[in-house]
């Protein structure tokens, strides 16, 4: 009986030394090949000693016995667990059930006001009835063509029965100003920016565990105040210019930074120039309803000796303005996860800011005051038209306008 024992427990050290590095099948030989040497009472040795199932060790010895060639793999075909959706023919349908955009404005709906994370879907399905993981749920989710998706913003409102028209205009204008080697700009105001500590969107490469520390919360610094990028971009020559204001964004503002960059960069590269072109929005305060815009305008005009056309993108699609995707989208990957901690770093990180497709960009500080409220009188206005300085095209004169220099 001691020699029993004994044998069990070499059986057992044996087993613990080499069991966990074997699959199911190669345990299951070993096992089998033992009780079988054992002889009678083989099994029951090996099973103790093992800690396995007798049935398992039984099954090894019929599978030595039996002398198959070696399966290459751990189960034969079939074998195993079947498929949670399988085994549980209502799984899949109640799932769908659950996540089907119908069902997002059905009352009785249990995920209609919640969101619908891996576990909320499993514990909804577990509560009633359907066993599955996290795993399982995302498996067959995405069997059924679903992904994880954000909202995207494509509803741009009503639409104006002209805004094609507008754009075929738009293009026309452009490329009759590109033929003639005059500039077209497209310019816009990005979105203004906190200067100081705060903590600015996206991950940038840092060594591990010593992240950029920024403020807690976003109350703006009134020392530092904020960054007002106005932005114009030459669409012929894939450059952008940036005029980053400290005051206010106003209409002066703007055309002061379209009167710099022609100073600065648009004078040497169109030096036989006698048009511009602009791009712009309908809103804000470069909007084709903003007295002040126009006004400011005409005095660019007198100024440079251009005539400047104004060509407005229809109500409702301001993202379509090429200023968006060509350069402001460039700038505020260039500066993801920085805090943009003074206007110098304002500065120099738009002015950094380049493409493989040859994209460049010049910035400057503008610390000029610009004022709000300032209101343009009805008497202004008429005389612009009056004396023939600001003329209205045929089609959409309220979209499309020019300032002529030298009016009488």
């Amino acid at each position: 009986m001691a020699g029993a024992a004994q044998s069990e427990e070499v059986l057992a050290a044996k087993f613990a030394a080499v069991l966990p590095h074997l699959d199911e099948r190669q345990r299951r030989l070993v096992l089998g090949a033992e009780a079988r040497a054992l002889g009678h009472g083989g099994v029951t040795s090996v099973a103790r000693a093992s800690g396995i199932s007798a049935v398992t060790v039984s099954r090894g010895v019929d599978e030595v016995e039996a002398g198959g060639k070696p399966l290459g793999r751990t189960r034969r075909p079939g074998g195993g667990r079947k498929p949670a959706a399988e085994s549980d023919p209502d799984l899949g349908p109640a799932l769908l059930a659950l996540v089907e955009p119908g069902s997002r404005g059905d009352p009785e709906s249990p995920l209609r006001w919640t969101t619908k994370s891996l576990r909320r879907l499993q514990a909804e399905l577990a509560a009633a009835g359907h066993r599955a993981s996290a795993p399982t749920v995302a498996k067959l989710l995405r069997a059924e063509g679903f992904s994880l998706q954000a909202n995207v913003k494509t509803i741009e409102g009503a639409q104006h029965p002209d805004r094609d028209a507008q754009f075929g205009y738009l293009n026309d204008q452009a490329v009759d100003h590109i033929g003639t080697g005059d500039p077209v700009i497209s310019v816009d105001t990005k979105k203004k920016e906190l200067v100081g500590q705060f903590k600015n969107v996206g991950r940038e490469w840092l060594p591990r565990a010593e992240p950029e520390r920024v403020n807690v919360h976003d109350f703006m610094d009134r020392q530092l105040g904020k960054a007002i990028p106005y932005g114009v971009y030459d669409i012929a020559a894939d450059a952008g210019w940036v005029s980053v204001g400290t005051d206010h964004d106003t209409a002066e503002f703007a055309v002061a930074a379209i009167a710099t960059w022609w100073r600065k960069v648009g004078s040497a590269a169109y030096p036989d120039a006698s048009r511009l072109l602009i791009t712009a929005d309908g809103g804000g305060f470069n909007g084709y309803r903003t007295r002040l815009w126009k006004i400011e305008l005409a005095r660019l005009a007198e100024q440079t000796g251009l005539t400047v056309t104004v060509c407005h993108l229809p109500p409702g699609t301001s993202k379509w303005n090429k200023i968006e995707h060509r350069l402001f989208s460039h700038i505020s990957m260039n500066w993801r996860g920085r805090p943009l901690t003074s206007h110098e770093v304002v500065v120099n990180t738009i002015a950094a800011t380049t493409t493989r497709t040859g994209l460049t960009v010049d910035a400057e500080l503008d610390t000029a005051s610009c004022p709000k409220g300032i209101k343009m009188p009805d008497h202004d206005m008429k005389t612009l038209e009056t004396r023939g300085i600001l003329t209205h095209h045929d089609f959409h004169g309220e979209w499309n306008y020019s300032l002529i220099p030298g009016a009488p």
